[in-house]
């Protein structure tokens, strides 16, 4: 039976990058992300490369769609892997904790750590089926404390603490849960984090493909739990669950 992958965020980026290779190796894939005409073209991309592709533009935040995305998974015949990549920057340039817009830091939160929650419950009876992965895409700025940074950061620490409890909590159930660090790359967000400036000298996001290649060639319950750096010397295996 085919493996199926959701991912998030997958019009471009990480989540494109991620989502090519996953195709390539003959996964068939939901997809989703905000603006319908980018992830229409990242789709017949990756319908060239093999296997199906099924994809769904919205907004992550509303469970609606959550619910659209795991039906589509169920019907190319269920989940292997869940990607949480999908999430958004908020103000740019950051301002500083003192002066975070407490409306602003509610949506930030809604879209990278509830939203990732809420697809995961969602897409529970499936990935206990299949004896699934969850992958939440994290950053450094989740255990940084670099100023300018606190209310992006912030988000990212919780879905590191969010993974860690689920991977504790679904062990039984056979459901392994990861975050994932991909570090600085030359995206769109990350233009947005610093306007104005040239970050030509940040690695594209396939520079993280020796990583996926050996995280997803692992026994998901051998990874259950770690936090991994995907451009780090040592991608680092959590040992302590």
């Amino acid at each position: 039976m085919k493996r199926v992958s959701l991912i998030t965020g997958a019009s471009r980026g990480l989540g494109k990058t991620l989502a090519a290779f996953l195709a390539g190796r003959g996964d068939d894939l939901v997809i989703t992300a905000r603006g319908g005409a980018g992830l229409a073209a990242a789709a017949g991309e990756l319908e060239a490369l093999g296997g199906r592709v099924v994809a769904i533009a919205g907004d992550v935040s509303d469970p609606a769609h959550g619910r659209r995305l795991v039906a589509a998974a169920e019907e190319l015949g269920g989940l292997h892997l869940l990607v949480n990549n999908a999430s958004i920057l908020g103000p740019s340039p950051q301002p500083a904790l003192a002066d975070y817009p407490l409306e602003t830091l509610e949506q930030v939160f809604a879209v990278n750590v509830l939203a990732p929650l809420g697809l995961i419950q969602q897409a529970l009876p499936l990935l206990k089926r299949s004896g699934g992965l969850v992958i939440n895409v994290s950053s450094d700025a989740a255990v940084g404390g670099y100023a300018g940074w606190g209310g992006y950061g912030a988000s990212k620490a919780a879905l590191d603490l969010l993974s860690r409890t689920l991977a504790n909590e679904l062990r039984e159930a056979a459901v392994a849960v990861v975050s994932v660090d991909p570090g600085d790359m030359r995206t769109q967000m990350h233009q947005e984090a610093f306007p104005g400036e040239d970050i030509r000298d940040r690695p594209m996001p396939e520079v993280t493909l020796p990583f996926w290649a050996w995280l997803l060639g692992r026994p998901a319950m051998e990874i259950t739990g770690g936090r991994f750096q995907a451009q780090a010397e040592q991608w680092s295996l959590a040992t302590d669950l």
